[in-house]
């Protein structure tokens, strides 16, 4: 270790012994020491050094907050710019160039991608997609993020981090940092299940070890560390994922240079459709294996059937997730042909996920992607022609198609019409369905097209009285 960085860091502690009380901080202070001396992170101290905030390190507790202090912030949030409602239009299909994000929203650093196979949101960030610190207003970035989570964080939701592509010209500085987990108040904690950082490096792993005192415990919880791609099917279908080209291409690189019997496991394989498969298999085909011919899936007429018997009134359906393992055990029953009954689980959250499960393993979205184009640009029709455009839209469905859309609308209008109680008004729930509704080709979701999807489904759900007559 520097003579230097020695005295410095041992005249800190005889000032400030009588700070140094607890096992804790001793053991804080101690790991501090023995950090120093690993090269990888004295490589860290260079990198973080190019960031003037970095000499700050006070708010660490590697020294007292009386001697070290964060820099004063070069800007501060106005009551307008926190007011994500003022500054953010959900509803642009494609953000215009005066818009207040636009020069955020191009790069595509942050994504929605549909549920996780816990009926989660997923919320993608892509460190790759930053542009150099010079060219980004991370101020804005921050005011983004919390725009595209204040869309979701009154239900479950998980945010995967691609770590790859941050270098020192393209991260922010500590003081973001900081200013970002301050900005994130209980309302975006609470409701965060995971963070996965995908492709971790010494730099991240150190950073996340020198803010462990100002994160707290219950959400350092939530952290978990993503080695490979593959490791992600557990959480979430990749493929659904908008992995950027220079990831897939790192990850590639990694398992290439594993030694053949260390080499983690690849995505398992699709296997091959059971003859009662019901879970991603075309509505057609399901609609001629039904005895009775009805149009209607038998996952979406149970599930519906029972949420509507014991789900109405409970607050906040649709917003909460289930067990993993239930959700897979439920889908295996359907899928073997066995009878499924709701009633004896009492569970609606599980039978609500299942739901959404459903529809998003359509091998086609309900709305289908002929209408993709249609419904992304819907907000340049005018409003006085916006319900009729609508019903000639949604009478242009294959029969099936229709018949299960106006089953399921028609269900959430219920739900709806007891929002006092469940907390679910027509744009919550179109922030819930709207993507498993509708998709791209890629099975994708980029954010720009998932307001207009969503805004869609609002419009049909106010107007569902007349759209279905």
């Amino acid at each position: 270790m520097s003579p230097h960085l020695t005295q410095l860091l041992y005249g800190d502690f005889r000032r400030n012994k009588a700070r140094w009380v607890t096992t804790k901080q001793l053991c804080n202070y101690g790991l501090w020491l023995l950090l120093c001396e690993s090269p990888s992170f004295k490589e860290l101290l260079v990198d973080l050094g190019e960031d003037p905030a970095t000499a700050q390190l006070g708010q660490l507790k590697l020294t007292t907050v009386e001697d070290q202090q964060w820099p004063a912030d070069e800007s501060t949030l106005s009551k307008s710019e926190t007011d994500i409602s003022q500054r953010f239009d959900a509803g642009s299909p494609h953000l215009p160039w005066d818009h207040p994000f636009y020069d955020i929203a191009r790069h595509q650093i942050i994504e929605v991608a549909g549920d996780d196979n816990f009926g989660r949101k997923v919320i993608v960030f892509n460190a790759c997609r930053m542009p150099p610190q010079h060219q980004l207003d991370h101020h804005k970035l921050l005011m983004y993020l919390k725009g595209t989570l204040d869309q979701y964080v009154e239900s479950d939701y998980t945010l995967i981090y691609f770590h790859h592509g941050l270098t020192s010209e393209n991260k922010p500085s500590l003081s973001w940092l900081r200013d970002a987990y301050r900005e994130f108040d209980r309302k975006y904690k609470k409701n965060i299940k995971a963070l996965y950082i995908v492709h971790p490096t010494m730099f991240i792993k150190t950073l996340l070890i020198l803010f462990k005192p100002i994160i707290s415990f219950k959400f350092g919880r939530k952290i978990n560390y993503v080695s490979y791609l593959s490791e992600l099917e557990d959480v979430v279908k990749c493929e659904q994922l908008l992995i950027p080209a220079r990831v897939k291409e790192y990850d590639n690189k990694l398992r290439a240079s594993l030694k053949p019997t260390v080499q983690p496991p690849m995505s398992p394989p699709h296997s091959p459709p059971l003859h009662s498969q019901v879970f991603g298999v075309p509505l057609a085909l399901l609609r001629q294996r039904n005895p009775d011919g009805d149009p209607v899936p038998v996952v979406m007429r149970d599930t519906i059937t029972f949420l509507c018997e014991q789900g109405l009134e409970i607050e906040g359906i649709f917003r909460r997730s289930a067990n993993v393992t239930l959700v897979k055990e439920i889908q295996l029953r359907y899928n073997s042909g066995a009878t499924v009954n709701f009633r004896e689980m009492e569970d609606v959250h599980l039978a609500a996920v299942i739901l959404k499960t459903f529809l998003r393993e359509l091998p086609e979205p309900l709305l289908t992607y002929q209408l993709y184009n249609d419904i992304v640009n819907f907000t340049s029709v005018s409003s006085d022609r916006q319900v009729a455009l609508m019903k000639t839209l949604i009478e242009s469905l294959p029969e099936e198609n229709y018949a299960s859309l106006r089953h399921l609308v028609t269900f959430l209008a219920k739900v709806s019409a007891n929002n006092e109680v469940n907390k679910m008004t027509n744009s919550n729930l179109a922030v819930v369905f709207g993507p498993n509704l509708l998709w791209g080709r890629d099975n994708a979701m980029s954010l720009s097209a998932i307001g207009p999807i969503n805004n869609f489904t609002r419009i049909l759900l106010d107007h569902q009285h007349l759209v279905f007559t």
